[in-house]
C-alpha cells in the first residue's frame, strides 16, 4: 500500500514503506521539463537542474556533497521532457539530514553569477557529449522528425546558443512559474515511519512559496504522413532509428504494447535480436523501445550497422514489422515475452530508488498509483488477441518516423521504396 499526504503548504507526498530495506529514497519531483519551455528558454529546465548543486543561502556546492558524503548518501538528478527530479538514497537512520540538504537545493539555491557563466560551459560540453555519441544523436533526430513543431519535439539540454544566452532574470522567472508548491510532489520509498516523515517535509519544505497551479500541458498533435531526417557523420557505422504511434501508460492497450515490443526486440530472444544479430551478423546493437508520455507514446526501433549492409538491416526491420502486424506472435513467444516481462519487472523493483522513481513520476503525471501486484496481474491478463489487435494499430506505417546517422546515402530512398 501507499502512503500519500498533502503539506499545509500544498506540496503532494507520496511513500511506499519497505521495512525489510535498511536505506530510503526520497525524490523531488517538479513538473516541468523541456516541454513546458517557451520560446527563447530552451534547455532551461536541464540547465536549473544543474544550478541546484551549485550552492545555496548556507551551504556550497562543496558543502553539498560533502554533506552527503558525510552520511554515505547517494544524491543526482535528472530531467526529462515532462518532468524533472532531485534525489537522494541514504541509511533510514540519515532521512533528516538528506530531507535538508534536498529541500536547500530545491528551495534555496542563489545562482550566483559567477557559478551560472561556468556551469553554462560545463552544460555546452554535454550537448557537444551528445554530437560526439551517434546513437544518443539519431535519438534525438528522430525525436526531431517524429513530435516536428510541437513542444516535445524539443531537445531537453536546449542547444549552446538557446544556453548561453540564459540570463538570471529569465532562471528566476522559470522558478517562479514552475518551482512552487503546487508544482512539486515529493515520492519516497524505503524503510521510513509515516508519521515521521511527514512531519520531516513539514519542517524543510514550509518556505516552498504559494501553490500556484501548473501551466497547463500543452496540447501535442502530431505531424501527418511520413517524417524523414538525416545526418551525414564520418564515422564507421550507420545508425537507424524508427518511430511509430503508441499510448501512454493510462491507456488500456498499454500492457499489450509492452508484450508486443518485448517480443519484438526487447531481450535477447526477441526477434530483431535473432534475426539481425544472431542470423545474420549484421549489427551488435539492436532493440525495439517503448517510450511513453503524459498523453501519448511511440514504439521505436533502433540498429547500428556498417553503412555496406544499411539498406539490408533496415529491410529487415521493416520486414518483422510487417510479418508482426499482419499475423501476430507465435504463442511460445508471446507467453515468453510476457513472463520474461513481470521477471525483468520484478528484478528491476528491486531497490529503493526505482521503486521511488516508479511511484513518484506515475502519480506526478497520472495522478495514481499502482502496486506491483496490479502491473503483474496487467501483465499477466494479456491476451495474444490484445497483442494482435495493437499491432495492428502501432505497427502501421502511415505515420511512421524515421532517423539516420552516419554515411546515410541511400536510406531515407530505400525506406519510401519499402513503405
Amino acid at each position: 500500500m501507499f502512503y500519500e499526504a498533502t503539506l499545509p503548504n500544498g506540496i503532494r507526498v507520496i511513500g511506499q514503506k519497505l521495512p525489510h530495506f535498511r536505506s530510503v529514497s526520497i525524490g523531488v519531483w517538479v513538473g516541468t521539463g523541456s516541454v513546458k519551455e517557451r520560446q527563447g528558454e530552451g534547455g532551461i529546465s536541464h540547465y536549473i537542474e544543474h544550478m541546484l548543486f551549485k550552492g545555496t543561502e548556507k551551504r556550497s556546492a562543496q558543502a553539498i556533497a560533502a554533506e552527503m558524503d558525510g552520511i554515505g548518501a547517494q544524491l543526482n538528478a535528472f530531467t526529462s521532457k515532462e518532468c524533472t527530479c532531485f534525489y537522494a538514497r541514504a541509511m533510514d537512520e540519515h532521512l533528516d539530514r538528506a530531507v535538508d540538504i534536498l529541500s536547500d537545493m530545491v528551495l534555496h539555491s542563489v545562482f550566483d553569477p559567477t557559478e551560472m557563466e561556468k556551469e553554462k560551459s560545463v552544460v555546452c560540453e554535454e550537448i557537444l557529449m551528445v554530437e560526439d555519441t551517434p546513437e544518443d544523436v539519431v535519438m534525438e533526430l528522430l525525436s526531431s522528425a517524429y513530435f516536428g513543431d510541437t513542444p516535445l519535439g524539443k531537445p531537453i539540454l536546449g542547444t549552446e546558443e538557446s544556453v548561453r544566452s540564459m540570463s538570471r532574470e529569465m532562471v528566476t522567472g522559470y522558478l517562479m512559474r514552475h518551482y512552487n508548491a503546487g508544482n512539486i510532489l515529493v515520492a519516497a520509498a524505503g524503510n521510513f515511519e509515516e508519521q515521521e516523515l511527514y512531519d520531516i517535509l513539514c519542517k524543510y519544505f514550509c518556505e516552498a512559496g504559494t501553490p500556484f497551479p501548473p501551466e497547463p500541458y500543452p496540447t501535442i498533435l502530431l505531424p501527418e504522413g511520413h517524417r524523414f531526417a538525416s545526418r551525414e557523420k564520418p564515422i564507421e557505422q550507420c545508425h537507424i532509428c524508427l518511430a511509430t504511434p503508441a499510448f501512454c501508460a493510462q491507456d488500456p492497450r498499454y500492457y499489450p504494447l509492452l508484450v508486443l515490443n518485448n517480443a519484438l526486440g526487447g531481450n535477447l530472444s526477441s526477434r530483431l535480436f535473432q534475426k539481425i544479430r544472431e542470423e545474420r551478423g549484421l549489427a551488435y546493437s539492436v532493440y525495439s523501445f517503448n517510450s511513453s508520455y503524459r498523453e501519448l507514446g511511440t514504439l521505436g526501433f533502433y540498429a547500428g550497422t556498417n553503412a555496406a549492409q544499411a539498406q539490408t538491416v533496415l529491410a529487415l526491420m521493416m520486414e518483422e514489422m510487417s510479418q508482426v502486424r499482419a499475423n501476430g506472435l507465435e504463442e511460445e513467444e508471446f507467453v515468453r515475452s510476457k513472463e520474461q516481462l513481470k521477471g525483468s519487472y520484478v528484478l528491476g523493483n528491486e531497490s529503493v530508488g526505482s521503486r521511488m522513481t516508479a511511484i513518484g513520476k506515475r502519480k506526478l503525471l497520472y495522478g495514481e498509483t499502482k502496486t506491483e501486484e496490479e502491473i503483474l496481474q496487467s501483465i499477466e491478463q494479456v491476451t495474444m488477441e490484445d497483442v494482435r489487435s495493437v499491432a495492428k494499430e502501432v505497427l502501421s506505417t502511415e505515420q511512421l518516423a524515421a532517423a539516420f546517422v552516419g554515411k546515410v546515402s541511400g536510406l531515407e530512398a530505400e525506406l519510401e521504396h519499402l513503405l
